[in-house]
């Protein structure tokens, strides 16, 4: 009975006590037409600050606010007789718009003033996006205002401004009258470079990396983007600034200014060493440490050196990479290097001492490397003699890789070589190819292709290097079968073949709004000796995707003559 009484007398004080305060407000709601709510609720939802007004006062305050507020956003879709009111009592407030009807662009005057030729003004009057009849929206004019300018400023006119712009609204009628004026300025052309921020590098190694400005030529600034973005790549700078100084101009033949290409460098520290760790089903795990240096012999060479240590391969490689030429239509890349490797894989040990000095040069998207080699060779075949082998080597290499975009990409790669004797222990031509595409199947699907083939023709496998030769199997090649481990048997022994064709499908589904997805896929391939004989091995599984920070990452179950895990990861410090 007392328990009783007292939740009696305890609810009778609450209720006293919610008496004596204000209404509990909450934010207004947020009312709108249904033709208008699709396309104005999240505008005003995300830019709106609908509070809860404590008292009549702050409510007066909020509703003054909101119309300011909500006419201001409106009037940037094309809207300008919106009528908006606060109603309801304390406690339900209705924040309620009515956009009306949306004004229309009813005629739209563009003038281009200074020596701008006939046949580009009109190309740039043609340009213009927001056109008579279009729905008046902020942004839009912005836009096309914009493109206006950058189709000056991108070619010639890099003072060129927009003088006036007037967008004149009649409210009644629902419509707005465009007017736009732009000065082009005089034209430009490119002159002399001024470099400044070098210590370490002589002033040639930028003008052998520009390929895109040329004194004397009429200005364009993606000229200027090319070559800032190519510094920046070069291991030389921290940070590059390119701009055309139009403060500081003569005169040219054709009356035009001609304005130096100003070049400000900071240079970054030339030697950096790491340290790297990783393990992958290839080869095992796996410890590496490299030096690297862009001021080799203080010649402006880059130098790159380390030491590999994987379970079933070890290496020792230095490189050394030459600026590009001073010929400015052959920039032409050259460089030479040594490798030291030890391998056990399959049955089969491998030591091999390996030197090359290559060219490379790219045209019209194609990255071209002509090579010349000597390879030395022991192999020896678990509980079988040695054999040593040598190869002097002509190569070339042809790549062309076409931009991952929404509709997808490819790389093509082919190589052509070959050795001769007596300087080689056999006479080989060497042919190989890789195709790979990727197709976009809609915003969360991909599909990958890959084939790969080459054919060695020699009389005999017999005497040439096994680098030569190919054998497949592993990540990257046919899944469901261990590394290398396709090729010519000879006992439990995997020795390359003359003869390498494989296949590969994959299909990633990528989870909404994440870095990870699911694959299926299905390979085929083989290495062999004999082409009578030559069969096609299959393998097939599922995996995972994660589209990390530094590129894309997987694990795979794949079956071929048994289920394997294939992986590659690794950790930089």
């Amino acid at each position: 009975m007392f328990a009783t009484r007292g939740k009696h007398l305890l609810f009778s004080l609450l209720l006293c006590i919610r008496a004596a305060l204000p209404a509990w407000a909450g934010p207004p709601r947020l009312a709108l037409p249904d033709d208008a709510r699709d396309a104005l609720h999240p505008l005003l939802q995300r830019y709106l600050h609908l509070e809860a007004p404590r008292d009549a006062v702050e409510r007066d305050v909020l509703e003054a606010r909101l119309i300011q507020q909500v006419r201001a956003l409106l009037e940037t879709e094309g809207y300008f007789d919106a009528r908006v009111a606060l109603t309801g009592p304390l406690d339900a407030l209705v924040l309620t718009v009515t956009p009306g009807a949306r004004s229309l662009v009813e005629n739209v005057r563009v003038r281009i003033d200074g020596p701008v030729s006939p046949e580009r003004r009109e190309a740039l009057r043609a340009a213009w996006t927001l056109g008579a009849g279009q729905p008046f929206r902020q942004a839009d004019w912005d836009a096309a205002k914009e493109r206006l300018l950058q189709g000056l400023l991108e070619r010639d006119f890099p003072t060129a401004r927009l003088s006036a712009s007037e967008a004149l609204v009649d409210a009644s009628r629902h419509r707005v009258a465009l007017e736009v004026v732009a000065e082009s300025g005089p034209p430009y052309r490119f002159g002399a470079f001024e470099i400044s921020g070098l210590a370490r590098y002589p002033s040639w190694l930028v003008e052998r990396y520009n390929d895109s400005i040329e004194p004397g030529a009429p200005y364009v600034e993606s000229a200027i983007f090319e070559l800032q973005n190519t510094l920046e790549n070069t291991p030389y700078f921290s940070s590059v600034l390119l701009r055309l100084d139009t403060d500081a101009t003569g005169t040219g033949d054709d009356g035009s200014r001609v304005a130096p290409v100003r070049v400000d460098l900071r240079e970054e520290a030339p030697h950096r060493a790491g340290l790297g760790v990783g393990v992958s089903s290839n080869t095992g795990l796996r410890l590496e440490t490299n030096f690297q240096t862009a001021d080799f012999l203080h010649r402006a060479w880059q130098f790159t050196g380390g030491l590999r240590l994987e379970q079933l391969r070890q290496s020792l490689f230095a490189d050394v990479f030459l600026p590009p030429s001073a010929d400015p239509k052959y920039r032409h890349l050259h460089a030479f290097g040594m490798l030291l490797e030890h391998s056990d894989i399959q049955d089969l040990e491998l030591k091999t001492v390996s030197l090359g000095l290559n060219r490379r040069q790219k045209w019209q998207g194609i990255d071209l490397t002509l090579s010349l080699g000597y390879l030395a060779e022991k192999q020896t075949p678990r509980h079988q003699g040695s054999e040593r082998t040598r190869a002097l080597t002509v190569n070339s290499v042809w790549n062309r890789q076409r931009a991952f975009t929404e509709g997808g990409g490819s790389v093509t790669q082919w190589q052509v070589g070959g050795a001769i004797r007596p300087v080689s222990t056999q006479n080989f031509a060497r042919f190989y190819g890789r195709q790979q595409y990727a197709f976009n199947l809609g915003r969360r699907n991909t599909l990958h292709v890959r084939a790969e083939g080459g054919i060695v023709l020699a009389s005999q496998r017999k005497g040439i290097p096994q680098n030569f030769l190919f054998r497949a199997g592993g990540s990257n090649s046919v899944r469901g079968y261990a590394y290398q481990s396709l090729g010519v048997q000879e006992g439990n022994v995997t020795l390359g073949g003359r003869y390498l064709l494989a296949l590969s499908g994959e299909l990633i589904h990528w989870l909404a709004d994440s870095p990870w997805g699911i694959a299926v896929f299905a390979d085929a391939g083989n290495a062999g000796d004999d082409r009578e004989t030559f069969r096609l091995k299959t393998g097939y599984g599922v995996g995972a995707r994660w589209n990390s920070p530094a590129g894309a990452l997987g694990v795979d179950l794949a079956h071929g003559d048994r289920w394997r895990l294939h992986f590659a990861f690794s950790i930089p410090f």
